[in-house]
């Protein structure tokens, strides 16, 4: 064990301990003088005190010592010995503490990818270190020049965590205007900077009375202000100022690094959001490039609808329908049925709305699974539509633009058909205007000329004309020419559209053209007129003068809807081929007393006539068909000789109101009006 060290006290009285007088002779069994010196309890006790106390604890380190018998400019200078180390001992701990705050910090920083939470972990962590009863952080927002609360530890009034702070307002504002720390003890007597109701009326739902704010400042840039506030009157020391200084610095390069990891992070993501996009992009553009290179080979090696139709299909993986100007289907890349008609008003007007603007048009909602339309435009005319359903390819700028494009090359492979379809009709055209001349001339070399055309002579039986509205024309002589393609003839003659077909019953060709036409135009306002086979070519002149006139007639009747077989009008158009106009007329001079009866008294008088011809003019039998007493047809048998006169049953009135009976039921009802003609 080390000498203890000597007592403190005046230095004359340490020698003279150490080296007595020698003329002081001390008794031989007396006790020696007690010699000033502190205690080991006070060695203690000054330690602690520069270990733990505070540096104004001076006066406590002076009244030990003079306990202690020490004199007073001893104790005077062991207390200032004592008070530099309890400020070292301090400042030791502060740094200990901004330390421990700092390496919280960026481990934090280092973990956390949450800025608010970082934050609001910062913002306690210096709450705990400033020991005051609030602690918050103000956000500085370089456009608005505002500081707003981000996050607060100890509060509890809602509108103080809300708080927005004007510019140049308040404590807040002059810390970040000064760069500097501000502090006030007594919130209400602050005046050397502008103050508002509202942040006042927070800080007094908060409760705070002394504040004090240090700037968290990033380089050149303010970020904000870190807040430490009490409940009560508090003078801030400079060691406080200096504590809550360099934490905030702290504070704000952490701050200021999770910014930038922020922005860095965002930036990758935008960078890689931006390469996916442009990696879409150019997947979309070589998608297209192929569809257009596929398209343009289609074109050249003569392709149609269909193979649009698959190649954009298959490209965009989505179902594809193209429609004719009648809004039939004319090929599909799924071999949806071509008799189709699509329907729905949307969709059509979503083909009205892409002729009007040249664009494709999409559907929003989908109708009937078509997500976009674009019309198939040559100039001005209207060719039909491209209809794309739904599948894994978004549409987007690129694959509406190819979309585009394949409507146009759609238009083009169409007019190129209809050129060649054009050619090779008035060819057929020709042939068939030959074929059904009165001019003999005209058919001199016909046998040979068909036979170039691949054409039987013998195979051309059947003569079927069809009429339908003139906005319908175009697509019903498509129709026509397709149902005509195996050996018959197709085309435009004297306004009519006429075939000639290997088939010899007439009412099944009537049928099967009407119904070819009713596909082709997507309407059901079409009349067809089938003559009797032909033996020769030469009977079929005849024929179709005679089909010619029957369809004249039925037009003049009104009938639009119906197949029928021209024999069966004979009598009629016999009577009015010449001027089928002329029949409405016969009718209303023969029969016209009977229909003004029963329109204006509600009877059917008309009816009991044309039972009563049907019947060869027996009433009896005219009763039992229509299933009433025999007097009840006589009593109206009375009034239509009243209506009609007394001889209206002699043999030639009686054939002339038999023929105006029968007009008048075939105009008056529809196409089973036509089938209840022929079969009588």
């Amino acid at each position: 064990m080390s000498a203890p060290p000597p007592p403190i006290g005046d230095p004359d009285d340490a020698r003279a301990a150490h080296h007595p007088p020698v003329a002081a002779a001390t008794p031989r069994h007396t006790e020696p003088a007690r010699q000033p010196g502190v205690s080991v309890a006070a060695v203690l006790a000054l330690l602690d005190l520069a270990a733990k106390g505070r540096p104004d604890e001076q006066d406590a380190v002076v009244d030990l010592l003079l306990a202690e018998r020490l004199d007073v400019a001893t104790a005077t200078q062991v207390a200032r010995r004592v008070r530099e180390l309890q400020g070292a001992m301090a400042r030791l701990h502060r740094r200990g503490r901004e330390l421990s705050a700092l390496f919280s910090s960026a481990r934090e920083l280092a973990e956390l990818h949450d800025v608010d939470l970082l934050i609001a972990r910062l913002v306690r962590r210096a709450h705990d270190l400033a020991g005051t009863d609030v602690t918050y952080l103000s956000e500085f927002d370089e456009t608005t020049r505002e500081l707003r609360v981000r996050s607060t530890a100890g509060a509890v009034a809602p509108s103080f965590q809300r708080l927005r702070v004007p510019p140049h307002i308040g404590l807040a504002s002059k810390v970040v205007e000064s760069r500097a720390p501000q502090w006030t003890s007594r919130y209400e007597q602050l005046d050397d900077v502008p103050r508002s109701e509202s942040i006042d009326s927070a800080v007094r739902a908060e409760g705070l009375v002394s504040l004090l704010g240090v700037p968290l400042i990033a380089g050149e840039q303010v970020l904000g202000v870190l807040f430490a506030a009490n409940r009560d009157e508090h003078a801030f020391s400079p060691e406080e100022v200096a504590l809550l200084s360099a934490f905030a610095d702290n504070v704000a390069v952490v701050l200021q690094s999770a910014r930038l990891l922020t922005q860095t992070r965002e930036a990758a993501n935008e960078a890689r959001l931006a390469y996916a996009a442009l990696a879409e992009h150019v997947e979309a553009m070589e998608r297209s490039s192929r569809v257009h290179a596929e398209l343009t080979a289609a074109i050249l090696r003569g392709g149609g609808a269909a193979d649009v139709a698959r190649t954009l299909g298959a490209s965009l993986e989505r179902p594809v329908v193209i429609l004719d100007e009648n809004y039939a289907v004319l090929a599909s890349s799924d071999d949806r049925t071509t008799a189709a008609v699509i329907d729905p008003p949307a969709v059509r007007s979503a083909i009205t709305a892409s002729r009007r603007s040249g664009r494709c048009t999409l559907l929003d909602p989908p109708v009937d699974d078509v997500h976009a339309a674009v019309a198939v435009l040559a100039g001005e005319t209207m060719l039909g539509g491209l209809l794309i359903g739904d599948g894994a390819v978004e549409l987007g700028a690129v694959e509406q633009r190819t979309i585009e494009r394949a409507a146009q090359i759609t238009a083009l492979l169409t007019l190129n058909q209809d050129a060649v379809v054009y050619a090779e009709g008035r060819v057929r055209g020709e042939l068939l205007g030959d074929l059904v001349s009165p001019d003999v001339r005209r058919r001199s070399h016909l046998p040979a000329r068909l036979r170039a055309r691949g054409l039987r002579p013998e195979d051309l039986r059947t003569l079927v004309i069809t009429v339908v509205a003139p906005a319908q024309r175009r697509a019903a002589l498509r129709a026509a020419q397709a149902a005509a393609a195996r050996g018959g003839l197709a085309g435009d003659v004297d306004g009519f559209i006429t075939l000639v077909v290997p088939e010899t019953d007439p009412r099944h060709a009537a049928t099967a053209a009407r119904d070819r036409v009713c596909a082709g135009t997507g309407t059901s306002e079409v009349l067809t007129v089938a003559a009797a086979p032909a033996d020769t070519l030469d009977e079929l002149s005849a024929r179709f003068s005679a089909v010619r006139d029957c369809g004249r007639v039925l037009v003049a009747l009104g009938i639009e809807s119906a197949a029928v077989a021209a024999d069966a009008y004979l009598p009629y158009t016999a009577m009015f081929a010449h001027d089928p106009t002329s029949v409405r007329r016969f009718i209303d001079h023969t029969i016209g007393p009977i229909r003004c009866w029963d329109t204006e008294r509600r009877t059917d008088l008309l009816t009991t006539l044309h039972r009563f011809v049907d019947c060869n003019a027996s009433p009896a039998r005219t009763a039992r068909l229509m299933g009433v007493h025999t007097n009840t047809v006589l009593q109206r048998l009375e009034r239509i000789t009243r209506l009609l006169g007394h001889a209206w049953r002699e043999p030639e009135p009686f054939f002339r109101i038999s023929v105006a009976v029968r007009l008048q039921a075939l105009s008056a009802t529809d196409s089973s009006a036509s089938q209840r003609i022929q079969d009588s």
